[in-house]
């Protein structure tokens, strides 16, 4: 395993339509090992290929001690809304509201190329949401109601 290089929202790459992964081999399996490490390093709660430079369909998510490997995800149903805050491994010291569907159905294939559909709620459904989303070369900021200034922020003093 290795911990790879983050693609900054600076970056144009960061914004390209990811491709449908077809080889489920040894590469995605390694691809899949150096996110999670990746994510763990950085104190990450998700993270798409395409944040760490490479344009496949692959997200991972971690919510509840739950560990998550989804390619080639498809969003089969949005139910309702929330709006939280949301902040991104790509996005520096930026954080803000986003609205979100308060419960999502993902169809997704896990690494062994098994198909899986699974249903998230609360935060998993905006962890989901928000990662499919950088598959598609979408961010947090494009969606974002308003900035998150924590009441202690010396940001702006």
């Amino acid at each position: 395993m290795a911990i790879r290089n983050i693609v900054y929202s600076d970056n144009e790459f960061i914004r390209k339509q990811s491709k449908k992964v077809i080889n489920f081999d040894e590469s995605l399996w390694q691809l899949l090992d150096d996110m999670k490490e990746t994510m763990h390093k950085f104190n990450g709660c998700g993270l798409a290929a395409i944040q760490v430079g490479v344009l496949k369909r692959v997200v991972i998510v971690e919510v509840n001690n739950a560990f998550i490997e989804l390619i080639n995800p498809e969003i089969l149903e949005e139910i309702g809304e929330q709006c939280e805050v949301e902040g991104c491994l790509s996005v520096k010291n930026v954080s803000g509201y986003v609205k979100r569907p308060s419960q999502i159905t993902v169809k997704a294939c896990d690494r062994f190329g098994n198909e899986f559909v699974i249903t998230g709620t609360g935060y998993l459904a905006c962890a989901l949401s928000h990662e499919i989303d950088h598959t598609k070369g979408i961010l947090f900021i494009d969606k974002m109601e308003k900035e998150y200034k924590p009441k202690n922020s010396k940001k702006g003093k």
